[in-house]
């Protein structure tokens, strides 16, 4: 669907709204203040569009109140652009490229895109546990050192650099955390939050790995001493994936927002159905291609509940986790 195609569906304000009342709203409209089902809807000339009371409680909302919208002075069809392009995007669009494109400044963008993001987060705490054959990784997340002469740099666990730990169902979905440390008795409870046991383990030959391993059906090795990269390659892609985010749109992720980062790859990597096709030379080959825009608005708009961002003095951001 292309952008004339979406404007034809949702031609004005008002079907945006009615567009983020029916996705938002998906299971009935509720009171984001008290959560009960019953509220009604104020049609005074004197009120907003769209503006609703809670018959219990008596406090007004509308549909982006207490999400990561909330209180936007921002027309809702530009908060519809901002998703369609952050979706469409293979790896993510830079907050200076978004600003241009759907009219608003950079610093707007920013927080935009980190207000998505945030649904994305919310979304992927709801994944089920992995199951099957299973992937995980580490990997220290970061640039390279500048290059001096005659000066060998360290790497990996010497550095820096953010760890991340990286879980992946085969032809299935993801989990990447950020993790303080690599120690096994920090590791290993992450593993058991995301990971059913009942599943086949592939990791590198990382002892952090060899504990937590002995929990599973069975837990393979690939040892990357003899040339030995890969068997299945999930993992690989998914953070080769990272490696291009880094280099060629975002360039720097901070530590305090880098998990809603990691949470918006994880978001499009699951949300692809595979495609058969046949190449030039004869061969079979399977490519993953990104499932409908309106499919992936279903999946990321119900998530946008109970969390919210507001500017600081500094200009950063602080996001708020609400609670009834």
């Amino acid at each position: 669907m292309n952008i004339d195609d979406l404007r034809k569906q949702i031609p004005d304000e008002t079907s945006c709204r009615k567009f983020f009342e029916n996705l938002i709203w998906s299971q009935g409209r509720f009171c984001p203040h008290c959560q009960n089902a019953h509220s009604y809807k104020l049609r005074s000339n004197s009120c907003r569009i769209g503006l609703y009371e809670c018959a219990k409680c008596k406090r007004q909302f509308t549909v982006t109140t207490k999400t990561p919208m909330h209180s936007t002075k921002l027309p809702l069809w530009k908060w519809i652009l901002a998703m369609y392009y952050i979706l469409n995007s293979s790896k993510g669009i830079s907050s200076v490229f978004l600003g241009r494109l759907i009219g608003v400044k950079q610093s707007t963008a920013w927080k935009m895109g980190h207000a998505i993001r945030l649904m994305m987060d919310n979304w992927s705490k709801e994944l089920p546990l992995l199951r099957d054959t299973i992937e995980m990784d580490q990997k220290y997340f970061g640039g390279n050192p500048r290059y001096h002469f005659g000066v060998r740099h360290k790497g990996g666990g010497a550095t820096s650099k953010q760890n991340i730990f990286v879980a992946v169902q085969r032809q299935g979905p993801v989990v990447p955390v950020p993790v303080s440390s690599t120690r096994t008795e920090h590791i290993t409870p992450i593993i058991e939050s995301v990971a059913d046991t009942s599943a086949d383990l592939m990791t590198d030959r990382c002892p952090v790995f060899f504990q937590p391993g002995k929990m599973f059906a069975s837990h393979q090795t690939v040892f990357h001493t003899v040339k030995q990269f890969a068997r299945g390659n999930n993992i690989e892609s998914f953070n080769a994936m990272l490696e291009r985010v880094k280099t060629g749109v975002f360039h720097f992720m901070s530590r305090k927002h880098l998990s809603r980062y990691l949470a918006e790859m994880s978001f499009r990597w699951v949300n692809r159905d595979p495609k058969n096709i046949v190449t030039k030379m004869g061969k079979k080959k399977t490519i993953w291609k990104p499932k409908p825009i309106m499919e992936q608005f279903e999946s990321l708009l119900p998530f946008a509940h109970r969390t919210q961002f507001r500017w600081q003095k500094n200009g950063g951001i602080r996001q708020i986790v609400l609670t009834i």
